[in-house]
């Protein structure tokens, strides 16, 4: 705890059994699968006006739910199946085909899955308070936690049972005295990027000039001869499911801590410089940009990494490249190691390293619970993983297991009385899988056309969750 509130001075908003502090996609899942019983009360509790986090604020694909290569498997699935279901039905989704050696990526449009998270959370009955920040954090005699909060009707307490700290940051865990890493420390944090899209993109003329080999080569010149001052030779500008609308992943700023708001502050405004420098570029240089203008930036930079929680257990590059199948695995990942680096003017900055053989690994229960925790766990970019492994595993298909996995943790540990560090996690595995989680290397190689979102599971499977 802090120590500059008075938490008994302080009026009490709500008594929930498991709080989710934050509504990214770790946390929309974790409030998700622990309401999914009905048995507890789930509060969620998220600083921005909307739901979502980098899925709302500045993606618009999901990776990780498909392995990378030529044959493809689906190893993410449950709970986060319903979301991609509801954008699927609306036609706000298309499979996007292997890109940048990720895999598959499931594009979505961002606006209409605010709402889909709206309306997921609120049929859940789950207690939503948006523009609502973590301040202070204190732990009663009782075993109980105390979590103060700040928003515009000044400050309030919230007494939960049960907590996962989905904020990103590791803010809970940071306030709660458990044991983190921080990004930049041992070594460089990946770089921040500020995303934005552009419309009245002619897609077919892009196309026909060349489409992504043309941009690359465009790219390189353009940092070579210095005509345009790109930060970065390579990037990603894509199809959106708006028609002639693409969105990037682009921008790159480095050297900056995005836990100080003033360093911050810089960031954010050279991720808007560095954004309408790539619009000239597309416009100037780019067959099918030629009048094209950037619609929209993201809700805020785009931050990596942060606070890295210590947990009972540690996700490292060795567990990824040994394709390790822990006995107490949770999800899977195939995602290869994606280091953003700050790199220097004209070098290659994104460093990449797959999963041998079989392209899969499994992640351990412990890298969800801080170490010593007994009522607490941490899902999202703040699990527990050393820099390499995160790397990997921060796609938002592996953060949205990792919710999944936790919101049923934290019901198993109220029905046992259980502490988090002490679950049986067979029991865990057996609700995972009774969700449709996939915890084994699947035979069936996965459909990854644009619309095969709907054969890759038993029909009805999602639907029925």
């Amino acid at each position: 705890m802090l120590g500059f509130l008075n938490h008994q001075q302080i009026p009490l908003l709500a008594e929930t059994d498991i709080l989710v502090i934050g509504a990214g996609s770790a946390g929309c899942l974790a409030a998700l699968a622990a309401r999914h019983s009905g048995k507890y009360k789930v509060m969620l509790v998220e600083r921005y006006g909307f739901p979502g986090g980098t899925s709302t604020q500045m993606l618009d694909t999901f990776y990780g739910f498909f392995t990378p290569g030529e044959a493809p498997r689906k190893i993410v699935a449950g709970l986060p199946d319903t979301i991609v279901d509801e954008l699927y039905r609306t036609g706000d989704v298309f499979l996007r085909p292997n890109t940048y050696g990720a895999g598959t990526g499931v594009n979505y449009n961002p606006e209409r899955l605010k709402q889909v998270w709206d309306q997921k959370l609120i049929a859940a009955g789950i207690r939503l308070l948006l523009h609502t920040t973590l301040v202070d954090v204190a732990i009663e005699e009782a075993g109980e936690t105390i979590c103060v909060f700040w928003n515009k009707g000044g400050f309030w307490k919230v007494r939960a049972k049960r907590v996962i700290d989905a904020s990103g940051d590791a803010d809970f865990c940071h306030l709660a005295g458990y044991p983190y890493e921080l990004a930049g420390e041992a070594e460089p944090a990946q770089s921040m990027t500020t995303t934005f899209r552009m419309c009245h993109v002619d897609l077919e003329k892009f196309k026909q000039a060349g489409g992504k080999q043309m941009l690359k080569e465009k790219m390189k010149a353009a940092v070579e001869t210095g005509k345009h001052p790109l930060p970065r030779k390579e990037g990603s500008a894509h199809e959106m499911c708006q028609p002639g609308c693409i969105s990037t992943v682009a921008v790159k700023v480095s050297d900056f801590r995005a836990l100080q708001a003033e360093e911050l502050t810089q960031a954010e405004i050279e991720g808007r410089r560095q954004a309408f420098i790539y619009e000239a570029f597309f416009r100037q240089e780019v067959p099918g940009y030629e009048a094209s203008k950037i619609i929209g930036l993201s809700h805020q930079i785009g931050v990596r990494e942060t606070r890295r929680v210590y947990g009972e257990s540690r996700l490292t590059k060795e567990d990824c490249l040994s394709g390790l199948m822990p006995t107490d695995r949770i999800f899977l990942c195939g995602a290869p190691i994606e280091d953003h680096r700050a790199g220097k003017d004209g070098e290659d900055e994104t460093f990449w390293q797959y999963i041998p053989d079989n392209g899969v690994y499994g992640v351990p229960y412990g890298t969800i619970v801080p170490k010593g925790s007994e009522r607490a766990w941490v899902v999202g970019r703040c699990f527990s993983a050393t820099h390499d492994a995160h790397a990997s595993c921060r796609s938002m298909a592996q953060t949205m297991s990792m919710g999944q996995a936790a919101g049923l943790a934290a019901v198993l540990s109220l029905d046992a009385d259980m502490a988090a560090n002490a679950l049986e996690v067979s029991e865990l595995q057996a609700k995972l899988e009774q969700l449709g989680a996939v915890l084994e290397y699947p035979d069936a190689v996965a459909d990854t056309s644009r619309n095969g979102w709907l054969n890759n599971f038993p029909a009805g499977k999602a639907a029925a969750l």
